[in-house]
């Protein structure tokens, strides 16, 4: 669905009564002298998160008149050019292995690993006359296995089923197979989980915004996409979570599901099938790659500066309106701290 119409971001700071100090540390202190400019910065990876990080870079140039660029090239690109050096920030979908810390540019100028939303991965279709389906986590595997293959046999009218998935690596895909595994023992002994698998059935395509290209345009397909990307004649799916109720995936549901995710000391975490009630089961943290040196004092520094002021009550909420679930409490705290450890 369309983004609602919200106000800026500095207005929802405002609403606040530290709010003017939080912006004039940003924009002001954090900045240096007035009028000048911080380095431009330069980031690539996951396309689960690239609708809140460009809004971001579009809502902070217009703060600060500072620059951000962010190019939505999946995750296991991201991960590539991060590891590579020639990006200042990658971002990924699935936590960094422990072994990645130590390889390349990040085991030469060491590594953050910083939260910076959460998301949630629903089953999605494009099959208007049957406005009341619902899946359990079984049929769901079965789709993607290929054992279902018409809408019939789902209690809607006949009608092939065309499964949609991604063709290139990527964190959403790995959320998604991450939680096939748990619904499925026949879909982690035949398929398991990853960037990238062999999909039984379906056809590819490229990034969040392929796939949801191909489910608007083909009409009886179904896919995974991040909920942000469910729009126009894309309907997401109630699906069945660990305690058996039906949910849609949505910030309450993401939030009660991200609740149960327990972080580790590089804020890495996830859970295939989160507990609770209310929590929708396919859901993720997304996270921003750093360097702790290397940048130079500006470059340091205009990264900080960024990543702190998207971490802020106002991006964090525009985010929400664009389908995302915002980072509160004790992750939120460890986050900020995180990016407080990117140095020159």
């Amino acid at each position: 669905m369309p983004a609602p119409r919200h106000s800026t971001i500095a207005s929802r700071w405002l609403r606040s009564g530290t709010a003017v100090l939080a912006v004039a540390l940003l924009t002001g202190a954090c900045s240096g002298a007035p009028g000048s400019r911080l380095p431009t910065v330069n980031g690539a990876g996951a396309s689960f998160p690239a609708a809140a990080y460009q809004r971001w870079a579009q809502d902070y140039a217009k703060e600060t008149g500072n620059q951000v660029n962010y190019q939505s090239v999946g995750s296991g690109a991201g991960v590539r050019q991060f590891l590579a050096g020639s990006v200042d920030f990658g971002a990924t979908d699935e936590q960094l292995k422990e072994t990645d810390f130590t390889k390349e540019a990040a085991g030469k100028r060491g590594a953050v690993q910083i939260p910076m939303l959460g998301g949630t991965v629903t089953p999605a279709a494009n099959n208007p006359s049957c406005p009341e389906l619902k899946l359990s986590q079984a049929q769901l595997a079965d789709i993607f296995l290929g054992r279902i293959r018409n809408w019939k046999q789902l209690g809607c009218a006949d009608g092939p089923i065309t499964v949609v998935h991604r063709s290139d690596g990527s964190g959403t895909t790995y959320a998604f197979t991450n939680a096939l595994a748990c619904f499925s023992s026949d879909w982690k002994a035949k398929v398991g989980k990853g960037k990238a698998v062999t999909w039984p059935v379906g056809v590819g395509a490229k990034g969040n915004e392929g796939v949801a290209g191909v489910i608007a345009n083909t009409p009886g397909s179904i896919g995974y996409l991040n909920q942000a990307f469910v729009q126009g004649r894309i309907r997401a799916i109630p699906l069945q979570n660990k305690a058996g109720a039906f949910v849609l995936a949505n910030e309450k549901s993401g939030t009660a599901a991200l609740n149960e995710v327990k972080l580790d000391e590089r804020l890495g975490g996830e859970d295939c099938n989160p507990a609770g009630a209310e929590s929708f089961p396919i859901v993720a943290f997304t996270w921003i790659l750093a360097y702790q040196t290397g940048y130079g004092a500006e470059t340091a520094q205009a990264l900080r500066q960024f990543l702190t002021w998207s971490l802020q009550e106002g991006p964090q909420a525009t985010a929400t309106s664009l389908g995302f679930v915002p980072l509160r409490g004790e992750v939120l705290k460890r986050a900020l701290a995180e990016v407080d450890r990117i140095k020159e």
